[in-house]
């Protein structure tokens, strides 16, 4: 097991009371393996990752009962050892490459950097890996862009360069934050074949974080589905798309445009809203937009097991309606 994380808490001091941003979140990822984390927006996916690399706000509270990368413990680690690891063994891809770049320093200058942080060698090493990246991730004359900024590149690209950032030092886990939503569909088709590529020849574990199920069902391995804070469904990809437990997730799936249903007729909604995650909300998260909701799901709720290597947070599998496309009421 590559990374394993247990019993993930952040959370981030306000004005109106301490923000429960990510509330005993548990995943692992294996090598080679691609994890999803899905969510709406404000789920904590983000936190999630952003808490792996170290990079959360000062002000914020991070714990965990585990946390791992392989078998080393990040929950000790120094500043100063979270730094060598990240961007490192453990990489990131941003979800705005315009702001993941520094505007005032040209591409070769960027990629050398992160090689020449991590890696004893000159910068013409570093340049040669950089020209090597680029050309791997489908930009032509790559020698030619280092001496570019990133305004004079289009938004594919700047993805490319981001993309080849992140593999400068030849990580074993990638967490990549909505790397395709500022782009258009054909970009975004080209970046996800890249990365799928790129994962497989190299043997990369994946965290992909993302409210897109059209992509999750091409390329995941495992699904992680938050909401409100909380890991609400965990399962295998095939699984969790044929046999959805929680209302949520299966409130999700039928939103999903299905070009086989009649034309005109409305998409299936989620009523209400997403609860306020300042201050602890007990019971059950998703209780008040419930169909199935009662007094008993106002009490906390574990993930429980629901079949093999598939686990709900819900009491009430059972009596849900049959079709993942009818739970929305």
């Amino acid at each position: 097991m590559l990374l394993n994380v247990q019993n993930l808490n952040v959370m981030i001091p306000t004005q109106g009371g301490p923000l429960h941003a990510v509330q005993d979140v548990s995943f692992s990822v294996s090598k080679g393996e691609t994890l999803c984390i899905v969510g709406e927006s404000g789920c904590g996916k983000s936190v999630t990752a952003l808490s792996l690399l170290g990079l959360l706000p000062k002000s914020a509270k991070r714990s965990a009962s585990r946390m791992t990368f392989d078998g080393q413990d990040m929950i000790t680690m120094s500043d100063k050892q979270i730094r060598a690891l990240r961007g490192n063994r453990l990489s990131m891809i941003f979800q705005e490459p315009m702001t993941a770049l520094n505007p005032l320093h040209t591409l070769g200058r960027q990629l050398t950097d992160v090689y020449m942080a991590h890696r004893r060698g000159n910068r013409e090493a570093a340049r040669q890996r950089a020209v090597y990246l680029l050309e791997r991730v489908g930009i032509a004359k790559a020698a030619e862009r280092l001496g570019q900024y990133p305004h004079e590149l289009s938004g594919g690209l700047r993805q490319r360069v981001v993309i080849a950032m992140a593999l400068m030092c030849e990580p074993e886990l990638i967490v990549a934050d909505e790397p395709t939503t500022a782009l258009d569909v054909t970009i975004q088709a080209e970046l996800l074949r890249l990365l799928a590529e790129l994962q497989k020849s190299m043997g990369l574990g994946m965290i992909m974080i993302t409210h897109d199920l059209g992509l999750v069902s091409r390329i995941a391995d495992r699904v992680v589905v938050m909401y409100a804070g909380q890991v609400i469904e965990n399962a295998l990809a095939k699984e969790l798309f044929e046999n959805p437990k929680h209302p949520y997730t299966r409130a999700l799936l039928g939103s999903v445009p299905d070009p086989s249903h009649p034309r005109m007729q409305p998409l299936p909604s989620i009523p209400g809203t997403v609860p306020s995650l300042v201050q602890k909300m007990e019971g059950c998260h998703f209780r008040d937009r419930c169909a199935f909701a009662s007094e008993e799901c106002r009490v906390p709720i574990p993930l429980v097991g629901v079949g093999a290597e598939h686990v709900a947070r819900c009491i009430k599998t059972g009596a849900q309606a049959p079709n993942a496309r009818s739970t929305a009421p």
